[in-house]
């Protein structure tokens, strides 16, 4: 009886859809300033995950992840693609479209790849450019790819442009987000108080404006989903498609994008999945965007390919036994600096370790911010985002929030008696997942030739 249904019934389609420095700010996960009715709308027609990590809060690592369901350390895409990065030879042969056009499936991209080598990604179909920030693009782009690919099953990954920045040399930083884009949305959310981070607490004027645009780029990103399930839906194949829905790390923001608080590694999360979830689930289970290619291969009836790090979301929405601990990484952003980070947290605990503690320092700006810059402001004297932007810039090797208490991780616990046992558990936890996923930089010989080379992009400069 199995055989026979496994042989009648159509292999599902893929809908792979990605937001550009996407974090929380949705209002299925509380966000109140402004509404986000299509999203909130697809959330709810599957399970949406509470507590979703990206691999590494910067562009490229964090898509290498979702490619290959293995963190940067280990796929070789330790920044950004423009910084000389790339994929280990011996993964350029198992992402995701590689992997599914090997199932029969047509494969499509529309908007960013911005993983390299290229060619390690066979597209059947290929729509690039900036105009995913015309979201009726999106919508008319997949459109026709799912019309030409007729009774085939189709693997297609759409990625909106926004929320992210861009640059503008005449904006405060360089960079900006645009209140509307071809009159969307069409009542864009105006700067005010309310619209400041809590996660960093700066409270001038430029930081308002900043703010606003990048909430109303999220406004404009939920006119686009709205659009796009309404295509999906008009082509007949919603019943028979699962869908993934995650922001590629957190938002462009001093605290966020680049580094690993939970401000920059924390997305939204939704799967719907025909047969196996149901609709209106919020689950809190951990995941992490490695799980994302077994979740696809498992879905298409795909072999997985060994050593992955991820694994099927099917185990984590059917109540089989699921990861205790989450762990996320970063290496590089763009060429420099290289200030090298691991991470890990459970329900309540969050770790840290800043590797290169006081031999190097992060970069205090990300995409034109200036927060970092504000809070020198004598306001701020003897305050707690003082101390937080302290950390932030200029980081202890050692970190450890209760985000039970302190969500927005600003009170180091690391050096707290009280909390001594849980700092040993969760080093000993991220111990065992960095041994466990054979990170390089275990080794001090290798952390050694990365701090000494410096990224790829950088070498013909050495001396």
């Amino acid at each position: 009886m199995a055989t026979t249904t496994a042989q009648t019934t159509p292999r599902p389609n893929i809908l792979f859809i990605t937001a550009d420095d996407l974090g929380l700010n949705l209002s299925c996960y509380g966000e109140r300033r402004f509404a986000t009715p299509h999203l909130d709308r697809l959330a709810s027609s599957g399970v949406r995950f509470t507590t979703a990590y990206v691999a590494q809060a910067s562009c490229s690592p964090s898509r290498s992840a979702m490619f290959t369901g293995l963190y940067p350390h280990t796929n070789g895409q330790y920044g950004l693609a423009n910084g000389g990065f790339r994929l280990h030879e011996q993964y350029t042969n198992r992402t995701i479209p590689v992997l599914a056009q090997k199932a029969g499936y047509r494969t499509g991209i529309i908007g960013k790849l911005h993983v390299e080598p290229e060619s390690s990604f066979p597209w059947t179909f290929r729509k690039t450019g900036n105009t995913t920030r015309q979201v009726r693009t999106v919508a008319a782009d997949a459109a026709g790819f799912i019309k030409a690919s007729g009774n085939e099953p189709f693997f297609l990954m759409a990625n909106f442009s926004d929320p992210h920045a861009f640059r503008n040399e005449k904006a405060t930083g360089g960079w900006d987000f645009p209140p509307q884009v071809d009159g969307v949305p069409e009542k864009p959310l105006p700067p005010g108080q309310e619209t400041l981070f809590p996660w960093q607490q700066i409270d001038e004027e430029q930081q308002r404006v900043r703010t606003a645009g990048y909430f109303n780029a999220i406004q404009r990103l939920d006119e686009g989903i709205g659009q796009l399930m309404q295509t999906l839906e008009d082509s007949g194949k919603a019943a028979n498609t699962v869908i993934i829905f995650v922001g590629d790390h957190g938002p462009p923001f001093s605290r966020g994008k680049t580094t690993v608080y939970e401000s920059g590694l924390r997305v939204p999360f939704f799967l719907r999945w025909p047969g196996v979830t149901k609709a209106g689930v919020v689950s809190d289970r951990m995941v992490s965007t490695v799980d994302i290619l077994p979740t696809i291969l498992d879905a298409i009836g795909a072999p997985l390919p060994p050593g992955l790090h991820g694994d099927s979301l099917r185990k984590a929405v059917s109540g089989g036994k699921w990861r205790e601990f989450l762990a996320a990484e970063f290496h590089f952003h763009g060429a420099r600096p290289f200030f090298p980070r691991r991470a890990i947290r459970d329900g309540r605990y969050k770790l840290i370790h800043n590797l290169l503690a006081g031999k190097a320092k992060p970069s205090s700006t990300i995409d034109g911010d200036l927060a970092y810059q504000y809070s020198r402001a004598a306001k701020y004297d003897g305050t707690a985002v003082r101390r937080a932007f302290d950390t932030f810039a200029d980081p202890p090797e050692f970190e450890l929030y209760d985000l039970s208490r302190d969500p927005i991780e600003f009170e180091n616990l690391a050096a707290a008696k009280q909390h001594a046992a849980a700092l040993q558990r969760m080093q000993r936890a991220l111990l065992q997942w960095r041994t466990q996923t054979g990170d390089p930089l275990l080794d001090a010989s290798v952390l050694e030739k990365m701090v000494r080379e410096g990224a790829p992009a950088t070498r013909e400069n050495k001396g």
